[in-house]
């Protein structure tokens, strides 16, 4: 075989194997006393945000753009997957004093 070839064939070998897209995450945020935890996240484009929340009355996480709203009811879970990359700073509509941030690379 030239080594030309040889060369050309583990290229494209390597481009296939870098080429499978990343898994999505699920990034969990515990909600407790009225404090969205951690309080800074960072996902990718594709990843889930799962808010638990543990309190024991309704909270949301609202983005301060109003691009998105997760209902979260007392004792349940809410997600989000993220589509778009930026930083979104929200907080829940009910307690505005509850504040956190999302960032969102792609």
């Amino acid at each position: 075989m030239q080594p030309g070839r040889l060369v050309f064939i583990a290229a494209l070998f390597g481009g296939i194997v870098c080429a499978v897209p990343a898994r999505a995450e699920t990034i969990k945020v515990e909600i407790k006393n009225l404090v969205f935890t951690p309080a800074e996240v960072t996902a990718k484009v594709g990843d889930t945000i799962v808010w638990d929340n543990q309190d024991v009355f309704a909270h949301t996480a609202t983005a301060t753009d109003k691009s998105f709203e997760v209902m979260l009811p007392p004792k349940k879970s809410g997600s989000l997957t993220v589509k778009t990359a930026g930083t979104f700073d929200y907080f829940c509509k009910f307690h505005p004093n509850m504040k956190a941030k999302l960032t969102v690379t792609p």
